[in-house]
């Protein structure tokens, strides 16, 4: 069967193709010979109700310079794709919600959407884990600031993070008797103005951030352990972290059943989980990244089961 393929996603003249999973994917379209469709937010609009974007369609080829040739450019109701993928990178802000509010008419009017617009609207990265405490290390959601440093005590050394972080940006390792605490708490709430997430620090963050990808709640049976650098508390590879492939552990396979019911009944369909030690940290839903550095490592066709996924639900 013939696909109509569209990807909402950043502009692909600035993708690094050696790392983009986007890319990964539209490859792995192409090579079933289905029309590849791109387009970026701005791109999108709504006109009497009805989802619209002016897309391009490309050519592609898998190489570092050259990779993308745009055949024709035009603008088409978006019920004429067969399916699209939001691949749009955080920041999950407002404008990236209306997007979605755009995609959901699409999606009410017969077109597939990956991942489901109101999954991607419930699911927050960092806080949707909350909604599995038995997987998780011990964690706090809170803008006050005493309670922050209660939890500090009662856990010895904790990591913070912005709910709408990403790659690692703003992630504080704290210790009991850290000076710079204040400062900490301070800019991490915006002086309690904004939420802050606080999870018991993982000493296991030494043997990597387990990147895990989930197709339709089923894993890859190989991980992206993303191992920090000398000095470093965090493992995310834009923080300067190396990738080495693992194979998932008996605790790996048990996260993954725990959550999966949720993650269809939600529709999301395409998911990177955070997994350190034993404990699940996030639930990567926008975005995930890693297929290619796992597809290089073990030849696994990744994007290409997710296009096997498509097809059979298109066919269904």
């Amino acid at each position: 069967m013939s696909v109509k393929i569209g990807f909402v996603m950043d502009p692909l003249s600035g993708i690094k193709v050696a790392k983009d999973s986007t890319f990964a994917m539209m490859l792995a379209a192409q090579e079933r010979q289905w029309p590849v469709y791109y387009m970026t937010l701005d791109s999108l609009f709504a006109r009497g109700g009805q989802p619209y974007a002016r897309v391009a369609r490309v050519s592609l080829s898998d190489k570092a310079d050259n990779w993308y040739v745009i055949q024709e450019e035009s603008e088409i109701p978006l019920v004429d794709l067969d399916v699209v993928l939001m691949r749009k990178d955080p920041p999950f802000n407002m404008e990236y919600i209306y997007a979605t509010y755009i995609l959901e008419l699409a999606e009410r009017q017969g077109t597939l959407v990956l991942n489901r617009p109101q999954g991607l609207r419930d699911a927050n990265e960092k806080i949707f884990t909350t909604w599995f405490p038995q997987c998780c290390p011990p964690t706090l959601i809170a803008r006050n600031q005493a309670l922050l440093r209660e939890f500090l005590i009662e856990q010895g050394e904790i990591v913070v993070k912005p709910p709408a972080g990403m790659g690692g940006e703003r992630i504080f390792y704290i210790h009991g008797g850290d000076k710079n605490l204040g400062v900490i708490l301070e800019t991490i709430t915006d002086h309690g103005r904004a939420f802050a997430i606080a999870q018991r620090y993982l000493p296991e963050i030494v043997q990597g951030d387990k990147r895990i990808l989930l197709i339709d709640g089923e894993p890859i049976p190989y991980a992206l352990a993303r191992i920090p650098k000398a000095g470093e508390a965090r493992g995310n590879l834009a923080a300067g972290g190396t990738g080495v492939g693992v194979a998932l552990t008996d605790r790996d396979y048990w996260i993954c059943r725990e959550i999966a019911p949720m993650l269809r009944e939600k529709g999301l369909i395409f998911v990177g989980i955070d997994v350190i030690g034993d404990y699940l940290t996030e639930i990567n839903v926008t975005s995930p990244t890693c297929i290619r550095e796992l597809e290089a490592q073990y030849q696994i066709p990744i994007a290409g089961k997710l296009m096997d996924w498509i097809a059979t639900r298109l066919e269904s």
